[in-house]
């Protein structure tokens, strides 16, 4: 049997017998979930990715490769349509799945490689497939939890005087979104259209004619907790699955009529863009690092034992309608927001709220210190004041245009060691008549 092995270490880490081109995303040391169909019609299946090819884990189900103590009688759950299921089984369980991924996968276990039937059957081209939401998504909350983007909007509608709200230093806000027109990327967005009043005006009904983009980083939940129990913010990565990278777009124009008292309504239900792939804390743990300090000290219930974030970089890309690559117009980092996914999650459920396996939990616009790294375009335009230029494509914007796409890419890095999350990316279509 012919089978490919590769030569060299990859990311100094353990080899695949799977070629994982150099600069990839999906490393073995990778290993995110995703929901992919090859054909119209066909019945979403769950897959990892690895390379430029996906681990189709149903085939390895059917082979009886899940044969571990947590997952031998589980493992049917790997051959449903989204990753609820898997997502509900908790912690134990993910790490008997990934500990057999990664063993399949490497280079010296024959049981893949040498198994030609298997081996067709069980690895799919990326390129030969569509990319589905991973997950039934019940419920979804989006939070404001970097500093640097709460200043900058503050400072641009109260002045450098009174930035934050009294609220902000002492709890992580949120509100709750739409779950429904949450897409996987590739989805083209349709310019949403609003009402929008300018000055003393009367109000108006139209296209909007100030869209943005917000970079933010989501999570999806695993176990959920019962009714009237909150999660102790201590255990709170126990209930997270793993994360993505999301496009919080938004029609600023309607917001700024609509949000007064009780904050954005259909300035942000129109479109929520999410990376297809959910790369795991397990994948992102060589990537931990120290969040921001919080002063003043927070409540118990919102107190850290062990305040840790991940060292995320991000980076947002305008891509004009007709031009090859566009240009970079943020770069930033997850490591710089103020409160923690462990945070986010305890404060969500300490009323006793209840989150389900497959519920999506979003980090607000991922800002950071320096002006290249304001994630907006509220921010970069300064309120629609200033130009942002494209690079040397000659054109600029203070909004997004139709035709336009945007392109949102993060990776972790560590030396030679890499976890990506692949894109986030939505083109721009006109509204409908």
């Amino acid at each position: 049997l012919v089978y490919r092995r590769i030569l060299r270490r990859q990311n100094s880490g353990p080899m695949s017998f799977v070629t994982i081109p150099e600069g990839s995303d999906f490393t073995l040391e990778n290993l995110p979930y995703g929901v992919f169909r090859t054909t119209q019609g066909e019945a979403g299946r769950i897959g990892v990715a690895i390379g430029n090819d996906i681990l189709v884990l149903g085939v390895l189900v059917d082979a009886g490769l899940f044969d571990g103590p947590l997952m031998k009688d589980k493992a049917a759950c790997l051959k449903e349509s989204t990753l609820n299921s898997f997502m509900a089984l908790g912690r134990p369980a993910w790490n008997e799945t990934r500990a057999t991924i990664t063993r399949l996968l490497s280079v010296e276990c024959p049981v893949i490689r040498d198994n030609a039937e298997v081996r067709a059957k069980a690895l799919v081209p990326q390129a030969s497939v569509t990319m589905e939401l991973p997950a039934a998504i019940g419920d979804y909350t989006d939070f404001y939890c970097s500093k640097d983007h709460a200043m900058n909007c503050g400072i641009i509608f109260r002045g450098k005087d009174n930035p934050l709200f009294p609220n902000w230093l002492h709890l992580p806000v949120g509100y709750h979104g739409r779950a429904s027109s949450i897409v996987p990327s590739g989805k083209a967005i349709v310019r949403p259209k609003g009402q929008t009043q300018v000055g003393t005006d009367k109000p108006t009904y139209g296209p909007t004619k100030n869209l943005d983009f917000e970079l933010e980083m989501a999570f999806f939940v695993g176990p959920g907790n019962e009714q009237g129990r909150p999660v102790d913010v201590n255990s709170a990565h126990e209930h997270i699955f793993g994360m993505v990278i999301m496009n919080d777009w938004s029609a600023r124009d309607v917001q700024r009529w609509e949000y007064v008292p009780l904050g954005p309504f259909n300035a942000k239900n129109f479109a929520t863009s999410i990376s297809p792939w959910i790369i795991t804390l397990d994948a992102l743990e060589p990537f931990l690092c120290p969040a921001p300090p919080q002063d003043p000290p927070v409540l118990e219930y919102l107190s850290e034992k062990n305040r840790v974030t991940y060292d995320i970089a991000l980076e947002v890309r305008i891509v004009p309608n007709g031009h090859p690559t566009g240009a970079v117009v943020t770069r930033s980092n997850f490591k710089n927001v103020y409160w923690t996914m462990a945070q986010m999650l305890a404060h969500h459920t300490s009323t006793g709220c209840n989150l389900r396996p497959g519920d999506l939990i979003a980090s607000g616009t991922v800002s950071g210190p320096t002006e290249d790294s304001r994630a907006c375009m509220l921010e970069l335009t300064y309120g629609g004041t200033k130009d942002v230029v494209l690079g040397d494509t000659g054109l600029v914007r203070r909004s997004l245009q139709d035709g336009d796409s945007v392109v949102m890419t993060g990776a972790a890095s560590k030396g030679s060691l890499r976890v990506g999350f692949g894109t986030c990316a939505g083109k721009i279509l006109p509204a409908i008549p």
